[in-house]
């Protein structure tokens, strides 16, 4: 397919995507993908303004009408699945496979979204004055501003999308600098469906085209009464701090640093495959990735041997070849952060497996590695940080009590599983005396979550929680109403409070 097809599928104008000053490039080959046009900072007051507007018409239309809007864009996105699947690896580099996921995600998140939005429910709760009937009812909350990654382009902004839109919100979507393509394709599907209805008022989804510096005029504003936020922790503490000095709301999920504890009691067999995917998925380059396998000693030697002859066999190469596994790393800075972090586990004692850099020769504006692992006795400075890359640290542990310890002995709180089994074990992990991560899982591997589930971490990760269970309700206000149906007014707590009106 290509890549003129693409655009053309996808609604996009390649003369339009030719005249920009911001170079696209692929990091399949360094080849240029387009040109887009930067927002000035001038445009984004503007911009929320027409959110704000948006917002007045928006909040007043049925939630169910709101849900059929979100309806047809997932048939958008049925119907363009592989274009847009495409386009995202020719933007980020990970595999067709991955990306077709990606699609299938955004699709899995409408159709929950449809549901949801005849199921915005509030409480009945008991009052303890008679004739008096208290509730919580649940209300739109205003423009929203998203701020997505480069590796899950378009799922992790549809997740928050999805959910706000039918919750009665306009979004302000600022995308990846990395990956603008992409999304102005999700965008120009949209724009489809909107166009189905006669009912969406303009400017539901407005795209901010640009770097950080537009970012934190959305992150400022306090038209903008929510933002949502991924990437790293650094970026996170950074919007955190400022929304917070407006006392506005984050929904933040910033980075990993996952662990899988491996127990003897363990099917090996499942393991060895929850550990392939999970650690070299996206080329290591998602916030679930695996990190750390912490092993029990009396397997640390057979799994090593096992995982290295299965590394032999990963195929590093173009994503768009349905034999790779791995596509490239995003740029040059993460092979240099992949080196650099190698080089420190050898410093502090580790015996490296892997992690060259490979098919140079092929393409050299490319930055294909060998997947990498590093045999480490202790938790060092440089496992405790992440690393986004193919890069699996093992470790071996004697006692699961020591192996929960190691698990949680980092500053981030992701996705976490344990392979065992033993009933004990697994309740354990689970309980709270096990793992300290958002998402706990046994005999499944940290990476690939479903939208179902709530999903977001504790600790440095951010405490943001997205997509599926109760995390509609970031995009909504809150109201505790008490309605008096009888001729008395009783106080709360047996208040009594009467004063003599005066005659006239």
């Amino acid at each position: 397919m290509k890549k003129e097809d693409i655009f053309k599928a996808l609604g996009l104008n390649s003369k339009d995507l030719s005249q920009g000053t911001r170079i696209v490039r692929s990091p399949i080959d360094g080849s240029e993908l387009g040109r887009v046009r930067d927002h000035s900072p001038t445009d984004i007051p503007f911009m929320i303004h027409k959110a704000t507007q948006s917002f007045k018409d928006w909040c007043l239309v049925p939630a169910p009408k709101r849900g059929e809007l979100i309806r047809l864009y997932g048939e958008e996105l049925r119907a363009h699945k592989e274009a847009l699947a495409t386009l995202i690896t020719l933007e980020n580099g990970k595999i067709l496979e991955e990306s077709r996921g990606e699609v299938q995600e955004m699709i899995d998140m409408c159709d929950f979204a449809v549901g949801l939005s005849r199921q915005l429910y509030g409480l009945t709760i008991a009052s303890e004055r008679p004739s008096h009937r208290m509730m919580e009812t649940w209300h739109p909350l205003g423009p929203v501003g998203v701020i997505s990654p480069f590796n899950f382009p378009v799922a992790v902004w549809c997740w928050n999308f999805a959910l706000a839109l039918v919750c009665g919100n306009p979004v302000l979507w600022k995308p990846s600098e990395k990956t603008p393509l992409t999304a102005l394709a999700a965008a120009s599907l949209f724009e489809r469906a909107a166009a189905r209805v006669s009912y969406a008022p303009p400017s539901l989804l407005q795209l901010v085209m640009g770097g950080r510096d537009l970012g934190k005029i959305l992150v400022d504003s306090p038209y903008l009464p929510l933002i949502s936020a991924t990437g790293s922790t650094t970026m996170g503490k950074a919007v955190a701090t400022s929304v917070a000095a407006r006392l506005g709301r984050s929904l933040l999920e910033l980075s990993g640093n996952n662990g899988m504890i491996l127990t003897p009691s363990a099917n090996l067999d499942l393991a060895i495959r929850a550990i392939v995917f999970s650690a070299l998925g996206t080329t290591g380059q998602r916030c679930t990735t695996l990190r750390r396998l912490i092993v029990h000693a009396s397997l640390y030697d057979q799994i090593v041997e096992r995982l290295k002859k299965v590394y032999t066999h990963v195929i590093s190469g173009n994503p768009l070849d349905p034999k790779t596994h791995m596509g490239p790393l995003l740029e040059r800075e993460s092979f240099d952060d992949m080196q650099e972090a190698l080089h420190h586990a050898q410093e502090e004692g580790g015996k490296v497996f892997g992690g060259e850099r490979l098919l140079q020769e092929v393409y050299p504006q490319a930055y294909y590695v060998r997947p990498a692992l590093v045999e480490i006795s202790v938790q060092t400075d440089i496992v405790h940080q992440e690393t986004f890359a193919p890069l699996l640290y093992v470790i071996p542990y004697q006692r699961f009590e020591e192996a929960i310890q190691l698990h949680n002995d980092v500053s981030q709180g992701l996705s976490s599983c344990v392979f065992t089994n033993d009933v004990r074990e697994a309740e354990i992990f689970l309980s709270n005396c096990g793992s300290d991560c958002g998402i706990a899982n046994v005999n499944i591997g940290p990476s690939g979550a479903e939208i179902g589930g709530a999903f977001g971490g504790e600790k440095e990760t951010g405490g943001g929680r997205e997509a599926g269970s109760d995390a509609w309700k970031n995009y909504m206000r809150r109201a505790t109403n008490t309605v008096n149906y009888s001729d008395t007014l009783p106080l709360a707590q047996g208040i009594r409070f009467e004063v003599e009106e005066s005659n006239r």
